[in-house]
């Protein structure tokens, strides 16, 4: 299967969606981010000097999803309909378990949207505690879920 956001000259390009139907779409992804066991206390315990890590983390995880297409440079401007970032403390790692839903009816997906939701929720938690713990390691960012669209659905196994 070729690749999309090249052109018959290999040069990069915006995919035409304008053919596409739209249709309703989903997309969940997920991933992580491990940290030493005082600085799962830190969050766990409300402890963090610079406040709520998670409430912030969802927050920015939310924001991140609405700005991917500033971000992503041949990414499509979509109009979301729905963002839920879900960040759920996990002693076993220890760290954060992070989930991303996104939501649109459009032309094209929001695997993007969702990855970059992830991606930037464990960039915020880096950032909040990073003073205690340099050595954190955000990582298993990936789809989970994708439907809608001419594709269908994908369900990572």
């Amino acid at each position: 299967m070729p690749l999309t956001h090249f052109d018959a000259q290999g040069q990069a390009h915006m995919v035409d969606v304008s053919d596409k139907a739209i249709t309703d779409r989903v997309a969940v992804a997920a991933g992580h981010i491990k940290m030493a066991k005082e600085t799962f206390d830190l969050i766990s315990e409300g402890r963090a000097k610079k406040g709520d890590v998670l409430g912030i983390a969802r927050l920015a995880g939310i924001m991140g999803a609405k700005k991917t297409p500033d971000l992503i440079p041949l990414c499509h401007p979509l109009p979301v309909t729905k963002v839920a970032v879900e960040l759920t403390l996990d002693p076993d790692l220890p760290g954060v378990q992070i989930e991303a839903t996104v939501k649109t009816a459009g032309q094209t997906g929001v695997e993007m949207e969702a990855l970059t939701a992830v991606s930037t929720a464990a960039l915020t938690v880096y950032d909040m505690t990073k003073a205690v713990d340099k050595a954190m390691e955000i990582g298993g960012i990936r789809v989970l879920l994708k439907d809608g669209g001419k594709s269908g659905r994908y369900e990572a196994k």
